[in-house]
Order: C-alpha cells, then sequence, then structure tokens
C-alpha cells in the first residue's frame, strides 16, 4: 500500500466526523413531522425528515380529518389527492350502537356534522368537510408532497441525541440499515417522534397526566359486510355485549378502513396485568363476537397493543428544539383530534420558523408556539378522555353497569317493556346518546383555537359564545381568531376567503373604501422585507362579495382592515381606515414580529 508523506497509511488516517447542516430538522413521518416537512419545503425553507422506521405507517390508526385539517390541505394544495383516497363525508355519519353487528342495534347517532341542521353549521364554517383517510393513506401523499417540493426524506434514519448552542443544534442519529452513526448540524429541531418522544424527554418538557391509563389492542381484517353496514354507513360501529371492554370504557368497537370490506377492531385488556398474547386465533374470535357471525373467516392483517394516555406538554419548546403531535398531547381517539391537531400544530410553528429564518422576524416570535398551541393541547387531551368517559352513562342508562353474561344480556332487552321501568330506560337512553354529541358533534373544538400572545395585537375582544363552545364553533374577526369562512369571487370563480390568503405571505383585507390601505401594504412591506398583500373585497374589484356574506362577518367597517397571518388566524385589525395607515400598520406589523 503506498505511504503518505507522514508515514502514516492510508488507511491508517484520522477519519473527520461526519456532519449533514439543514436549516430544519425533523424528526417522525407521521401526520406531524410529514406535516411540517411539507409546509417547511413549500416556504423554501431547508429542511431534512428522519423517521427511524423504513416507511409510511402500517396500521390505519388515525382516520377523522377534519375541517381545519383539510383547509391545511388546501392551502398546500393537495386537497383533491386526499378527497381521492378518502370515504366522503356522507358515509362517515351513522354512527351506531348495537348488540353486534349482525345483532340488535341499540341507536344511532348522526355524526362529523352529518345532521342536516348541524350540518349547516359545517357548511358555514368552512370550505371543507369532514372526511375519514386512514394513516396509511394520508402519510404517502404528505411525505411524497413534502420530498417533491424539497425535503431530503431519510428513512431507517434513528434518532440519538440532541445537544444545542446559540447557533443551533447537534443532533446524533444512526442509519438502522448499515448502524453507521453521524451527525446532523441544524438551525432548529423538530419533535415529532409521537406520544414516546426522544426528543421531548432530551428537551425535558414538563408534563400533566398520565400515560398508560389503560390498555387496548387494535386488529385489522377482511371480510366484506356490507350487507350489515351499508344502509347506515359509518365508521364507527359500538358494541356492547358481555366481556366487551375497550381501554375502559366497557364497549367493543369495530371501525371502517375501506367501505365495506376492511376493518379495524378495537378491544381493551387489563393495563394491570400481564398484556394478552395475541395470535391470529384469538383475533378471529373476537372479530367473530363483535360481528356476531360465529361461522366468518375473516382474513386476519394484523394486531398491536397500545396504551390510552391522558396527559400534556405545558410547554412545548426548549431553546431551538420543538415538539409537535403527540409528542406533546397524548389521548385516547375520541373525538377525532390527534392527526388534526398534530397537523395544526405544524401549521402554526412552519411560517414562524420560516420569518425568523429570513430575518423577517425576531427569535422572540417563536416562543408564541407555545403560548398559543399549549391551551390547545390541552383542551383536546381533557375533551378526548372526557369523552371516553361519557360512555358510561351509555352503560348507566341501560342499566348494565356490573352486569356480566345473562343479567347483562336481559338488562340491555328490558329497554322494550311496555313499563315504566322500560320506559325510564328509554329516555334515560335518550338522554345519552345526546351526551355523545361531545365526542362526535364538538365543532367548537374543532375549530374554535383561539390564540393570545405575543403574535396577536388584542384589542380586548374574544369571539361571543352564543351556544355551548364544545358544540358550537362561533367565527369572529377578533384578533387571536381564524379567519371566517365566506364564499367570494366573480362571475367566473368562486373562492373561499382563506384562498385570498395563502400561507407563504401575510395578507391585509378590506373594503372599497379601505384601498388607502393597498399603498400602506405596498409600504411597510418594502420597508421590512415581509411579503404582504392587500385584497380589497368589493363590487367593481377582481373580488367581490358573492353572497354579502362576509360583510356580516368582517366585525369591522367597510374602511377597515383585518391582518391575517399565514396561518389564517387574524392577528391584528383596525375598525376603520385610520389618519395615518402608514404607521398604524407598520406599529402592528413589528410587534407581531417582535422587531420593536
Amino acid at each position: 500500500m503506498p505511504e503518505f508523506s507522514d508515514g502514516m497509511s492510508e488507511t491508517e488516517l484520522p477519519r473527520t466526523e461526519d456532519v449533514v447542516e439543514t436549516d430544519v430538522l425533523v424528526v417522525g413521518s407521521g401526520p406531524a413531522g410529514a406535516a411540517a416537512a411539507l409546509l417547511l419545503s413549500e416556504l423554501g425553507v431547508d429542511n431534512i425528515m428522519i423517521t427511524k422506521y423504513r416507511w409510511t405507517a402500517n396500521t390505519p390508526r388515525a382516520h377523522i380529518t377534519n375541517q381545519r385539517a383539510m383547509e391545511i390541505f388546501r392551502d398546500l394544495g393537495i386537497e383533491d389527492q386526499v378527497l381521492a383516497d378518502a370515504t366522503p363525508h356522507d358515509l362517515v355519519g351513522d354512527t351506531v350502537f348495537c348488540t353486534s353487528i349482525a345483532g340488535e342495534e341499540i341507536g344511532r347517532i348522526r355524526t362529523w356534522g352529518t345532521r342536516p341542521d348541524r350540518e349547516a353549521d359545517y357548511r358555514l364554517a368552512s370550505p371543507c368537510l369532514t372526511v375519514d383517510i386512514p394513516q396509511t393513506y394520508l402519510e404517502p401523499i404528505l411525505v411524497r408532497n413534502a420530498a417533491v417540493r424539497g425535503t431530503e426524506a431519510r428513512f431507517s434514519t434513528e434518532y440519538l441525541s440532541s445537544s444545542q448552542d446559540e447557533d443551533g443544534v447537534r443532533v446524533r442519529v444512526r442509519d438502522r440499515l448499515t448502524g453507521h452513526e453521524y451527525t446532523i448540524r441544524t438551525k432548529y429541531l423538530i419533535g415529532a417522534d409521537g406520544a414516546r418522544s426522544r426528543v421531548a424527554a432530551d428537551a425535558e418538557l414538563p408534563y400533566e397526566g398520565a400515560m398508560d391509563i389503560a390498555g387496548s389492542m387494535n386488529i385489522t381484517f377482511k371480510a366484506d359486510i356490507s350487507e350489515l353496514v351499508d344502509h347506515r354507513p359509518s365508521v364507527l360501529y359500538w358494541v356492547i355485549q358481555p366481556g366487551s371492554n375497550v381501554g375502559g370504557i366497557g364497549t367493543g368497537l369495530v371501525r371502517m378502513v375501506r367501505p365495506w370490506d376492511e376493518w379495524l377492531i378495537v378491544w381493551g385488556y387489563d393495563i394491570a396485568s400481564p398484556p394478552p398474547e395475541l395470535d391470529d386465533e384469538m383475533a378471529r374470535g373476537i372479530v367473530r363476537d363483535l360481528l356476531g357471525m360465529p361461522e366468518l373467516e375473516p382474513e386476519i392483517t394484523g394486531y398491536s397493543l397500545w396504551g390510552v394516555n391522558e396527559m400534556y406538554a405545558t410547554r412545548l419548546q426548549t431553546g431551538r428544539v420543538f415538539c409537535v403531535g403527540d409528542a406533546v398531547h397524548r389521548h385516547p381517539p375520541s373525538n377525532g383530534l390527534g392527526s388534526n391537531t398534530s397537523i395544526q400544530d405544524s401549521y402554526n410553528l412552519a411560517w414562524k420558523l420560516a420569518a425568523v429564518l429570513r430575518g423577517q422576524a425576531d427569535p422572540s416570535l417563536l416562543d408564541s408556539y407555545t403560548d398559543e398551541r399549549a391551551p390547545v393541547a390541552r383542551r383536546i387531551v381533557t375533551r378526548a378522555n372526557r369523552s371516553a368517559r361519557e360512555f358510561a352513562d351509555i352503560f348507566e342508562a341501560l342499566g348494565v353497569v356490573g352486569l356480566e353474561g345473562e343479567e347483562m344480556a336481559a338488562a340491555i332487552e328490558e329497554r322494550k317493556a311496555a313499563t315504566p321501568a322500560g320506559e325510564a330506560k328509554r329516555a334515560a337512553l335518550a338522554k345519552a346518546m345526546e351526551t355523545k354529541n361531545y365526542e362526535f358533534n364538538a365543532h367548537g373544538v374543532e375549530l374554535g383555537q383561539f390564540y393570545e400572545s405575543s403574535a396577536v395585537v388584542s384589542d380586548g375582544t374574544r369571539p361571543a359564545p352564543s351556544r355551548d363552545e364544545d358544540l358550537y364553533h362561533v367565527m369572529s374577526t377578533s384578533p387571536g381568531a381564524h379567519l371566517p369562512h365566506a364564499w367570494v369571487g366573480d362571475n367566473t370563480t368562486r373562492l373561499a376567503l382563506m384562498d385570498l390568503a395563502p400561507y407563504h405571505r401575510w395578507t391585509l383585507l378590506t373594503g372599497p373604501t379601505g384601498e388607502a390601505w393597498s399603498e400602506a401594504a405596498e409600504a411597510v412591506s418594502a420597508e421590512l422585507g415581509v411579503p404582504l398583500e392587500t385584497v380589497v373585497i368589493g363590487p367593481g374589484r377582481p373580488v367581490t362579495d358573492l353572497y354579502f356574506d362576509w360583510a356580516k362577518l368582517r366585525e369591522v367597517e367597510e374602511s377597515g382592515a383585518l391582518l391575517v397571518r399565514p396561518d389564517k388566524h387574524v392577528a391584528w385589525r383596525s375598525t376603520a381606515l385610520t389618519d395615518q395607515p402608514v404607521d398604524d400598520l407598520r406599529a402592528a406589523m413589528l410587534q407581531l414580529l417582535g422587531r420593536r
């Protein structure tokens, strides 16, 4: 072997540590991580996404995709891709309670806004409707689009540790195929690595609540049972029968994955005892019992165990490390909030990181992430666990608490009796079913995020609820509220109001008598180096108020202005045109961006 001048052989030369550099490293490729990567790439931010797995989700897991998440997909231009793989809105809503799929039906509740009176609320609130798309279908869409737009996606790459300094974060990772370890040097780190997040642990995020408060198992299988369900289309069929127990709730769940031949069963076990040893025979038995089809030969495609959690982080960031999704809010699937809120976390964070990296905002803007999203994490964890516990109302109404076998069956049967006891049971059951609206039609929880932080210039107002805040969403333009929905456009094109405020810029909305705001926005944009454009809504302009709905919703005079952040939250408003629009708008933008 040739020798070098210092006498050291080529194989003996010291090796410089491998270091890969990027602006943002995302750990995890689930809905939160893949969405973060896609959003960053959409904004032109250099980013790497790593996951220890070889590909995306291999089990259906999250599935309900609500209006707010669909709006984000619309903003990213991938709504049609999601809809192409989703079970549409009109097939998701007849949630059924029964003794088995083939057995007696106890009752139904129209869910996810499909009851006619509630559907009006949902259609008025958003250009998008709730659909069902299993995580196995959604994640590839997000990952594919992230990679196409610039994300460097690295699978089979495991996060090991991280340390940060004033300029960035050093992240140690391992290639799981070769065992090779190397360092990724990044300016910011996003932990989207799930409910047992190592990133969050290393960042020492503080939590409230508990993990593994109950045990559940998932069983996936294939069987065409369309004759039993296609007349009552839904994604959820709840089975109340002796022995049923999902995560301590006391009922079994048969969930549609693909209509009507691919399914997921959720079944519980005692978390305090050794976990069950699942096999195909046990899985087939559970499937047959819940379906009420003892001769069925289902194709078992998988099974897994998981814990029910009730925990949320009270701080979502430490220095240059941020966590999103299940890493900071851990809860049962009740209300269908998990993946939706995870995607919204990333939607809140990505534009702020982009603004700081481009020098448009002071790093203090990033503090608003915890201020805005930590209250959301607490709310959804609380609501999801409360919804799970509200199943007890149904069991109490049926009189089955503590009963098993024939006694439980007799108690369920009593609801049919033409007796005072039967009448009382029917009334109690109707009331208990009404309570489940708080799980399945909680429109206010799904859409009603109101932000209070340094990234909002408050005028002292809040959306004023006239009805239950969990069940009903109130549209408002109070700073901190999400931009209301209205249809606008011209005689050939109809647009949602949110379409006028794309993710890559700030947007100022005003009317014809407020056109002076346009010059103000142009001047402030040029001065601060921040993308800011004005949209004038009115007759004779490129965009008009098609149904006169925006005039009723804007809560400011026609000459007033609404400053909308990239994530569609109102950041500041002026009730009317002021004497110094440039100065007023500049002052607001400087405050919002932390550039005082």
